[in-house]
């Protein structure tokens, strides 16, 4: 076949051809219209062109999703020199703060006392509540790349168990024999059943093919605790030292491998204070974004506005009654009429600057469903608890004493409050007695340095009545706190409560690990404790948490300690962006 030699025109020369013709086409029937038909034509095409574009926006819309956008920095500023960022070794808050942000356990715990798995997938309760199995998810690794397997889990749980290693989560360990029939499964027994053992699931791993080379005695002093190795949501990229050898800052990466998913936030650059006032010029001076706040006067400085978050805390301030030691404390009209007398809203305005809640009994706020209290809110505080005295058969008189003094029979109402030389706890003490005394009540304070308060005044129970704080916890196990065979020292129970229906409620709370049902144990112990009035529960205080408000995510339930609002670091975010539906999950 033979073509003929003809020249075909270029795209160019075609397009350059009409696009006179188009257009002149164009021109000439605009000039056809009138101004104002062109004007009309305009606007219908200006109309035009706006209802497109909504009705895409509209479209996308519908078939999108805003979503966290990856990536943003956030600034965190602590009081304190990280020592100990080892999760078996751990207790100042920088030590905590980073040790929540490097290491991941079996399980993670959340902010409303709920435990989902971390590093384990699943993980099964036997029927009597002894043995818990856990199944290790597939492909987990360290930051440094190292397989994350059963044995790592056991070497940590044997770190834990050893005394030379003196770590403060012994005792969550102790009588628990450990397990792997295989690197993905783990297996702990219990001495009896313990429901909260699953907080005890909480503890970060640390890696064994780091960790081994160390002996047990060295353990506590090895640089290591300040070189973190662990599998949580960010890792170390980057650790500043000063002249000698403290860490001043951790540049903190997000874990692409963390069990839980990939943190949005792509790093956190962790700085440690000298002090609080340090602390404040560097946020004021915008070299920090966000930190927790140590008390009122640090809320007083120029906190931007939009940048601080109410946090519960899961601890409880109470003054707890001897009486044993206060014979009077045994009349019920007493007790009534001390816990009438105190302006509780008072105290947490005036000491705690606002943050704090009322309790009316020993479980904080958020933590346990509590059916809300009918009774009359008090106005006059010392008329109620002066009312409550006299129909009980006590008579006030000046016969004894200017100021005058309650007295039934031989009797005279006179108590002393000791409590520990904080500045939170000497000032709540103050005020409870400034409250008593104008109820007629007899009140003297004593302040102890708090080494000899523990030792000379807490273990012995050597108090009419005593004013101090509970971390209670997510997990509720209040049987340290209350039951009667922990009446006295290691035990917890300052009151030195005594009731076989309250002892046979917590224990079957502690070994009960279907949730209803121990709620409902809960619920009766509330019952009897309410009856009984063996303390005057105070306020449930807040954490003040100071951070940027465009960072979201950020749970908002009850904390155990500071360190716990990095419980969804891996969620937090700065920004959105919208993806569609089909992308979303």
């Amino acid at each position: 076949m033979e073509f003929e030699n003809t020249t075909i025109p270029s795209y160019e020369a075609i397009v350059t051809k009409r696009k006179p013709r188009l257009f002149g086409t164009l021109h000439r029937l605009l000039r056809a219209f009138s101004p104002a038909e062109r004007l009309i034509l305009y606007g219908l095409s200006l109309l035009l062109g706006v209802s497109a574009f909504v009705l895409l926006a509209n479209v996308n819309a519908s078939v999108s999703t805003e979503v966290p956008a990856r990536g943003g920095v956030l600034v965190e500023g602590a009081v304190g020199t990280p020592r100990f960022v080892n999760p078996l070794l751990a207790a100042s808050q920088p030590d905590q703060d980073l040790t929540m942000l490097v290491y991941s356990g079996l399980l993670r715990a959340e902010e409303d006392g709920g435990y989902v798995p971390d590093l384990a997938s699943a993980y099964e309760i036997s029927e009597d509540g002894t043995t818990y199995t856990f199944h290790l998810r597939e492909g987990l690794s360290f930051h440094d790349g190292e397989p994350l397997t059963a044995a790592d889990v056991l070497f940590t749980i044997a770190l834990a168990q050893d005394p030379e290693t003196k770590s403060p989560r012994r005792a969550d360990w102790e009588g628990v024999s450990a397990s792997a029939p295989d690197e993905r499964t783990l297996v702990f027994t219990l001495p009896h059943a313990y429901a909260p053992f699953r907080e005890n699931a909480t503890l970060g791993i640390v890696p064994k093919h780091v960790w081994e080379n160390v002996p047990a005695e060295e353990f506590p002093f090895s640089s290591l605790n300040t070189h973190p190795i662990g599998s949580g949501p960010y890792r170390v990229e980057k650790a500043t030292f000063d002249a000698t050898g403290a860490p001043t800052e951790y540049v903190l990466e997000s874990f692409r491998g963390f069990a839980l998913g990939s943190p949005y936030l792509t790093r956190i650059i962790y700085r440690a204070f000298a002090n609080m006032d340090e602390l404040l010029a560097a946020y004021e001076g915008g070299d920090v974004e966000s930190f927790v706040a140590d008390s009122p006067k640090t809320l007083a400085r120029n906190i931007q506005e939009g940048d601080l978050m109410r946090l519960d805390l899961a601890r409880v301030f109470g003054v707890f009654l001897n009486q044993n030691h206060a014979a009077i404390l045994a009349k019920p009209e007493v007790r009534a009429a001390l816990d009438a007398a105190i302006e509780k809203e008072r105290i947490i305005e005036h000491v705690l600057g606002g943050y704090g809640t009322v309790l009316a009994g020993p479980i904080p706020p958020g933590l346990l469903e509590i059916s809300e209290a009918t009774s009359t809110p008090i106005t006059n505080h010392a008329a109620a608890a002066r009312a409550i005295l006299e129909r009980n058969g006590w008579k006030f008189s000046t016969a004894s004493s200017s100021e005058g003094a309650w007295t039934k029979g031989k009797e005279t109402l006179s108590i002393t409050l000791a409590t520990a030389d904080t500045e939170e706890l000497a000032a709540t003490a103050e005020k409870i007695a400034e409250n008593w005394r104008a109820a007629g009540i007899g009140a003297s304070v004593q302040v102890y340095p708090l080494s000899e308060f523990q030792t000379s005044i807490l273990r012995p129970r050597a108090y009419d009545a005593v004013l101090f704080g509970e971390v209670v916890g997510r997990s509720l196990d209040l049987f340290a706190f209350w039951h009667s065979s922990q009446r006295n020292d290691p035990g917890l129970n300052l009151a030195l409560y005594t009731s076989a229906a309250a002892d046979k409620t917590l224990a079957s709370a502690r070994a009960e690990t279907d949730a209803e049902k121990r709620d409902g144990f809960l619920r009766e112990f509330l019952t009897a404790i309410d009856k009984d009035m063996p303390a005057v529960f105070l306020y449930s205080p807040q954490l003040a948490y100071v951070v940027p408000g465009r960072i979201q995510g950020i749970g908002a339930g009850t904390l155990t300690t500071a360190s716990d609002r990095f419980l969804s670091v891996h969620e937090w975010y700065r920004d959105t962006e919208r993806v569609w539906n089909i992308f979303s999950n």
